[in-house]
């Protein structure tokens, strides 16, 4: 399995990264994108995806972070997007629930950043928050069809998820998908494609069910693998074989893993 968005470089896992790879080994969970989203995640992104073979990194300036978006951070990622273990631009997009910067700061930090993934021809994972349909227009306008990406920890509707398929994207499932009350996701995962489908922990944060409220790790993949499998009628092994195979040709990894 390919944990798809992970924060591994978070302060929760400070002391002990290797048990932590060591338990998502042993539930197969082999391959991991590690996001960074500010100088100091980016740094530690880096670091790992230097020291651990399995571990790629994908970087972007977050819309919490838009604020702080200026010509050093861009001549920043514009250095390090060129890095051989760099796999995506993001997470990038709109964050209006925070609401740490204006609607207009977020929309040009957004907007010039997958400008940017245009340049360096990499894919983007976006971050929506109470912001979906901005982020639609925002992606639809720019037209990131060339590049694809990710609606990552997706938790919007079936009719959303269509919209964004629609414009090229593949839809990431986290843990949400567990929750009982997550009708919405679980609906989604019913009727997006399997081939443009991709999942993902957001660790430590969104645990699954039965972990819900603890730290969230990337071992903990393989439960929203089984929960899709479970929704999909299918199984464990099918989903787990296309959203790896997905992740592999979305990062341009095959033949590197």
């Amino acid at each position: 399995m390919f944990d798809s968005h992970t924060h591994l470089n978070a302060e929760q896992f400070n002391d002990d990264i290797p048990e932590t790879l060591a338990r998502a080994a042993e539930l197969d969970v082999r391959e991991m994108a590690v996001v960074g989203f500010d100088y100091p995640t980016i740094e530690k992104t880096l670091a790992l995806s230097q020291e651990y073979p399995n571990i790629w990194s994908i970087i972007g300036w977050h819309p919490t972070e838009a604020g702080s978006y200026n010509a050093d951070v861009e001549k920043y990622l514009q250095t390090h997007l060129q890095d051989p273990f760099v796999v995506a631009l993001g997470e990038i997009g709109l964050d209006y629930h925070w609401m740490e910067d204006p609607k207009e700061v977020q929309d040009k930090v957004f907007r010039r950043q997958i400008a940017i993934a245009k340049e360096f021809n990499l894919p983007i994972s976006v971050h929506t928050r109470d912001a979906i349909e901005d982020t639609y227009q925002i992606l639809k306008e720019e037209d990131v069809r060339d590049i694809g990406g990710i609606m990552h920890s997706y938790s919007g509707s079936a009719e959303f998820a269509k919209k964004f398929l629609d414009l090229g994207m593949h839809i990431s499932f986290s843990g949400v998908v567990t929750f009982k009350k997550a009708l919405d996701v679980q609906e989604s995962t019913q009727m997006v494609p399997l081939d443009k489908m991709l999942v993902e922990t957001d660790a430590p944060y969104l645990a699954p069910m039965p972990y819900r409220g603890k730290r969230n790790e990337p071992g903990y993949t393989r439960y929203v693998v089984e929960k899709i499998a479970e929704l999909r009628n299918m199984s464990t092994e099918d989903v787990a074989t296309q959203t790896f195979h997905n992740a592999e040709k979305l990062f341009k990894l095959e033949g590197k893993i």
